[in-house]
């Protein structure tokens, strides 16, 4: 089974609303790298097992994600806070208005967004 990493940081946001169960599997094929084998083996449960659990947890963590957009929201985020950075690297002078517009304009686009 191929591992998809978008599913590492789903759980980031989300694990601990899975169950105690489900958290100690994805934790253990995610963060820890181990085999299903290894994990069916440590949990006491079949390979199968594993499998199904970790399927089902995927579809829990991509299902708050379409509902809550927390990730979505971050990465929005931290593309505008890049695209600030480069609007003041730009080695302009901090005097110069039109600078600073845009920057402003960034920062309510950033804020308008979370909202």
């Amino acid at each position: 089974m191929p591992k998809d990493f978008t599913f590492s940081v789903l759980f980031d946001f989300y694990g601990k609303m899975l169950t105690e169960k489900q958290q100690t599997i994805m934790d253990c094929y995610y963060n820890k790298d181990l085999s299903l084998s290894e994990i069916a083996e440590n949990e006491g449960i079949s390979r199968q097992g594993v499998r199904d659990s970790i399927k089902r947890a995927e579809a829990q963590l991509l299902d708050m994600e379409n509902r809550l957009n927390f990730v979505k929201k971050i990465r929005r985020i931290q593309n505008k806070s890049d695209d600030i950075l480069k609007e003041i690297d730009t080695k302009k002078p901090i005097t110069d208005l039109s600078l600073i517009e845009k920057i402003k304009d960034l920062c309510e686009e950033t804020y308008n967004f979370v909202q």
